[in-house]
Formats: C-alpha cells, structure tokens, sequence
C-alpha cells in the first residue's frame, strides 16, 4: 500500500468523540429541562404527574419560539432596495377605460425588504407559530 493511502491514526480514539457527544447533549437536555421548569408555573396542589410533561411542553415552546421567530422576521430577497434586484419587475396592462391589472401587487411584498410575516397569503398563517 503506498503511503498516501494508509488511513492516518485519528489523534482521539473513536470511542472518547463518542463519550463526548453523549456527554454534550445530556448537559444539553438538562440545560433545556432546567430552563423550562424555571418558566413553568407552579403546579396545582394535588397535580404532581403532569410536572414532567408540563415542563417539556414548555421547554419545547421556549426552544421552538428562539428558533422560529427569527425566520419570521428574516429578509427574504436579499437584493431588496437594490438596483440589481431581479424581483422588480412587475408588468402591467391596461385595456380602455378599465382598472390597470399589474404584477407589482404580488412582488411589492418581496422587492420592498418584506418579510415571511409580510407577505399577503403566508403572513397571517405565521400567526400560529411560535415566537
């Protein structure tokens, strides 16, 4: 086997990367678990077995919310307001003496700087989501 293909000796054996990773995401868990109960109400007197369950719940809506409200908030077309924006061409007619019909209504959203939570169909439906 010539030299350059021998497989080189990895400088951590493979099981300590592994112990590593459990580790890490044990102490993760349990940074979520500790956050969510502090956030949590205090539980009714006599309701003691959905403690457990009310403290993923919130867990998973504190985590869901710091993830998701970014990306609602997020500029979609990074070339908005640009004079290299491709978005921006809207294209319009208009026939006699009825109301012009243009494409600027569905771009103006985009081209503008708008966000997920701006646009006409999409926006109102990011309601439901978290953050």
């Amino acid at each position: 086997m010539a030299s350059h293909a021998r497989p080189k000796p990895s400088r951590f054996p493979r099981s300590l990367l592994r112990a590593g990773l459990a580790v890490s995401a044990a102490g993760a868990a349990l940074a979520a678990g500790g956050t969510a109960s502090a956030h949590a109400a205090p539980p009714a007197p006599g309701s003691e077995a959905g403690a457990p369950a009310s403290a993923l719940a919130g867990a998973l809506l504190e985590s869901a919310g710091g993830g998701v409200a970014p990306l609602k908030n997020l500029q979609l077309d990074p070339l908005a307001n640009t004079p290299v924006d491709p978005l921006t061409n809207a294209v319009g007619t208009q026939i006699a003496d009825f109301k012009p019909v243009s494409t600027a209504a569905a771009t103006e959203p985009l081209t503008s700087g708008g966000a997920l939570k701006d646009l006409p169909v999409v926006g109102p439906a990011t309601g439901v989501l978290p953050g």
